[in-house]
């Protein structure tokens, strides 16, 4: 969603690597809601200044209050999808907080909410490594810090359950006989 003649329009005409202010190029790509982070270097050998961009996605197409807001899972409101598929999910502003507060949490522990699918009363589902994640209450550290090993030690499990007395609970997967251990809604 950066393009990359974006970045190289940042560098003034004629600069020189000796020249080149790498922190106000830095701040000024930064600025893009697009952009999470950038590193710019200057190779010394070949002259040249290399700008390395990794890019926000949207996880949230929200409806608050009658408006259509995007964002990604650090919070950062975003002005389009971005070629991402998001159903849209109704939510209050009590709702949106909570979604955006799990997203940090699960950022700053190296998890990544990869969207958020769908809303109730009783919290949120989303989707973690590809797997389906239902957030019941405030997320804590501890849980995002788990919840990774928890779904390598158990790759078969279709659904996660991060409850807010601090547990993950794990989700087994629905026999032939209706047992109701798969429940697909959060109300």
């Amino acid at each position: 969603m950066f393009p990359e003649s974006e970045a190289s329009d940042f560098v003034p005409d004629r600069a020189s690597l000796l020249t080149l202010n790498s922190t106000m190029l830095e701040s000024k790509i930064k600025a893009d809601p697009w952009v999470e982070s950038v590193e710019v270097r200057k190779v010394w050998d070949s002259g040249i200044v290399a700008v390395e961009v990794k890019e926000r996605k949207a996880v949230l197409n929200a409806e608050v209050n009658g408006e259509r807001e995007i964002f990604a899972a650090d919070g950062t409101e975003l002005p389009g999808l971005g070629g991402a598929s998001l159903e849209q999910v109704e939510l209050d502003e009590n709702q949106l907080e909570g979604i955006l507060r799990a997203g940090r949490v699960l950022e700053s522990n190296g998890v990544s909410l990869e969207s958020v699918d769908g809303a109730g009363a009783g919290g949120f589902r989303g989707t973690v490594r590809g797997r389906t994640v239902i957030f019941t209450g405030g997320l804590g550290e501890a849980q995002a810090k788990a919840l990774p090993g928890i779904m390598s030690e158990n790759p078969k499990a279709r659904r996660f359950e991060l409850r807010n007395d601090g547990r993950v609970v794990v989700g087994r997967l629905q026999s032939s006989r209706k047992s109701g251990s798969e429940s697909g809604g959060i109300g």
